[in-house]
């Protein structure tokens, strides 16, 4: 039986661990202790009797990974990401807020369009704020003290193949070569990923990479925060690309240890905030009052830059050959402009597969192919959301789908109407937090009731 879409997301959605681990396999070894890695281990660690995380860096060493480039970045927790984490670490939400992360309610949270505020949705899902150090950090601790996942200090280096399955993965461990034997591979190496080399060297077909050039500037920096419960935690304002702007946007979370973390972004030439004194100025003087309130405030430490060079997906899922017991996750499948703020809730939605996949029962011997068509169906909504937006750039030179003009149009009509309409803005929220499928968004009755919500403003 086949499901449309819309259903499969639904169903992602919904999933629970199961009440009691099912074990289907012996073995299975995660490449990558990223998000996506750690969260996939969270599902193994229900249906294999042993899971082995390797990363180069030392997982259990208190702070961030150095691997993560932009880890100092601001990162968004959308509500769809923080209720997927939740059901996978029952607690989650008073751990991380007993560690500092800070609550953001619906009623909380400020977001601003080209300086326009746009409507509350007063019954949303909650979110929370917090660094990207402090969330990561708490994913890990969660799943590391699981009696079933040990990590390996290990250079991943290649895939072990037994006739046409994946049998486990060769490491370097220092200077002494070794293996790690398993039943089930997930390839969560981020956008780096060498998967696709080893499965080409190996003779296996090489998934085709995609990739959208966005040329993304974007510069964070951390303030003293003088209020210990402020009214509004999370605020962010964008600028359309219609906007006379050189600077996409900018936000600030209220986050762990007394302190506002800032953002602001720019494409192309444009590289905003790269000094204190810049950072500072563009946040007075470009976006709503809200902004002053951080600029007045003391910056701790020293503005730090991240380039975004592209938005890239590889399509595992189309390859006519697929060695049998291996699967790939996160960023090494997709990556997305960041400012969308999709990968945390990508990552746990890719999980959300990994875990619908195993709870059916599979056959290892065969590839995976079920997983990866539910992850398609997860990929191909974060990329429409993401490039659609990317491709009004002005900038970016396509390539543009069919139909492009018209959902364009449409687009815009709605996120116009969620500037004032509370029912619009609801099911515009559900979707861009990836709780509902953005087909959602294509539904006469949200495209009729954008355009009347638009011409009841006027």
């Amino acid at each position: 039986m086949s499901f449309s879409p819309a259903q499969v997301f639904a169903a992602l959605n919904a999933v629970r661990p199961p009440d009691q681990p099912s074990p289907v396999l012996g073995t299975a070894v995660v490449i990558g202790g990223s998000v996506a890695g750690l969260l996939a281990a969270r599902v193994l660690s229900d249906h294999a009797a042993s899971v082995v995380v390797i990363d180069r860096d030392d997982l259990h060493v208190p702070g961030g990974r150095p691997g993560v480039p932009q880890g100092t970045q601001l990162h968004a927790l959308l509500p769809g990401g923080f209720l997927q984490l939740e059901r996978l670490f029952p607690g989650f939400r008073e751990q991380a807020l007993a560690q500092g992360a800070v609550e953001a309610p619906p009623g909380a949270r400020r977001n601003y369009l080209d300086g326009r505020l746009k409507v509350t949705v007063p019954d949303d899902a909650d979110s929370l704020a917090g660094s990207r150090p402090l969330l990561e950090g708490l994913i890990r601790q969660q799943v590391l003290r699981l009696p079933n996942v040990k990590t390996v200090t290990a250079r991943a280096a290649g895939l072990v193949l037994d006739g046409s399955s994946v049998a486990g993965v060769r490491c370097d461990v220092g200077a002494v070569p070794g293996v790690e034997n398993a039943d089930l591979v997930v390839d969560a190496m981020g956008r780096s990923s060498r998967l696709s080399d080893w499965l080409a060297d190996a003779g296996w077909e090489r998934p085709v990479l995609r990739r959208m050039p966005v040329h993304l500037n974007y510069a964070t920096a951390l303030f003293r925060r003088r209020e210990a419960h402020p009214e509004h935690t999370v605020v962010m304002a964008l600028h359309s690309a219609r906007a006379s702007s050189d600077v996409a946007g900018a936000a600030y979370f209220a986050i762990e240890d007394g302190r506002w973390m800032a953002m602001m972004a720019g494409y192309g030439d444009n590289r905003p905030g790269r000094t204190a004194e810049d950072f500072v100025r563009r946040l007075r003087e470009q976006f709503p009052p809200e902004f002053t309130e951080v600029a007045d405030s003391e910056m701790l430490g020293e503005v730090q830059t991240y380039r975004h060079a592209d938005s890239r997906r590889r399509d595992y899922h189309a390859l006519r050959r697929l060695p049998a017991g291996l699967v790939s996750v996160g960023d090494a499948v997709a990556s997305f402009n960041p400012v969308y703020g999709q990968g945390i809730t990508a990552a746990a939605l890719h999980a959300a597969c990994l875990s619908a996949y195993l709870r059916s029962g599979p056959d290892l011997r065969f590839p995976a192919r079920r997983f990866f068509e539910l992850q398609r169906v997860v990929v191909d909504a974060a990329w429409s959301m993401s490039t659609s937006a990317d491709l009004a750039l002005p900038h970016v030179d396509g390539p543009y789908p069919r139909g492009y003009r018209i959902s364009s149009w449409v687009s815009g009509q709605i996120v116009r109407a969620t500037m004032t309409d509370v029912t619009t803005a609801r099911r515009f929220n559900d979707v861009v937090s990836m709780r509902e499928h953005p087909r959602a968004l294509a539904r006469p009755a949200v495209v009729l009731g954008a355009l009347f919500a638009n011409w009841r403003a006027r």
